[in-house]
């Protein structure tokens, strides 16, 4: 069994609400072109009554698992409005959107910064993203980690906190089944697969091979990094900062490559 450093039900509380935000910023849209107000007050609505109060002075656990169920409460509700709204193309858009969304949250330097780490020594790439992988998600469902590897990671689910509530089936088959696997396939070049039996799951990780081959000429290469860098935006600063790092990364590469097998 892989150790993997537990997340505080602070910051996991403070994901629940990171992630309810992001809905505010594309739901709306996607509902605004219907004519009128209508499909905008309905959602106002939903979300009012999908929302349980936190007490005052409740613990950061509390906090947690009544923020939780608010979100998915709110997430569900949002999906069956756009469903009824605009159809299942619809659905399709909100998928897109949600993506898009999770995207554009976890951009910037640091993934610039994989994909380059990703040509140099991949094995060593999907291992530190894995295992960080392992540790964001925890505020989404308890877990453990039976294997870890620069090839695979397995995250195995008892019991998945998503599907104790009623809303959870839809959560699933959209979120986990669909916006997850594309998510970390266009962000992070990982294969997402579950394995759901009941309420339990087996989530398997492994890398997907990057679709440009950036190695930079100072390291005794014949590539530039000029094509991934027209599409990012990052400071000089920032990219030398990124340029010593992946010296370092070449220098000790062997090692890395030792320690993810």
């Amino acid at each position: 069994m892989v150790k993997i450093k537990e997340m505080p039900f602070a910051e996991k509380y403070a994901h629940v609400l990171e992630y309810t935000k992001l809905l505010e910023t594309f739901v709306p849209p996607l509902l605004r072109k219907r004519p009128g107000d209508k499909a905008i007050m309905e959602l106002k609505s939903r979300w009012d009554k999908a929302v349980q109060p936190i007490p005052d002075g409740a613990s950061d656990e509390t906090k947690y698992e009544i923020a939780y169920h608010n979100w998915i409460r709110q997430w569900e509700g949002a999906l069956n409005l756009v469903r009824a709204e605009l159809g299942e193309e619809g659905v399709e858009e909100f998928t897109r959107a949600d993506v898009d969304t999770l995207s554009k949250e976890n951009s910037g330097p640091a993934l610039l910064l994989l994909k380059v780490m990703q040509t140099l020594s991949p094995n060593f790439a999907f291992s530190l993203t894995a295992k960080q992988m392992a540790y964001q998600l925890q505020w989404f469902t308890p877990f453990t980690v039976p294997e870890l590897t620069g090839k695979k990671a397995v995250l195995d689910v008892p019991s998945c906190k998503i599907l104790d509530s009623p809303e959870g089936e839809v959560a699933c088959k959209v979120g986990c089944q669909g916006i997850i696997p594309i998510w970390l396939a266009e962000q992070f070049k990982m294969k997402y697969e579950t394995d759901r039996k009941d309420k339990s799951c087996t989530v398997t990780l492994t890398p997907l091979q990057p679709e440009l081959s950036i190695v930079s000429s100072r390291f005794g290469r014949s590539n530039s990094v000029a094509p991934l860098m027209a599409d990012a935006t990052i400071s000089p600063r920032s990219w030398n900062v990124c340029a010593r790092t992946i010296q370092y990364i070449h220098t000790q590469r062997p090692h890395a490559m030792a320690n993810a097998k």
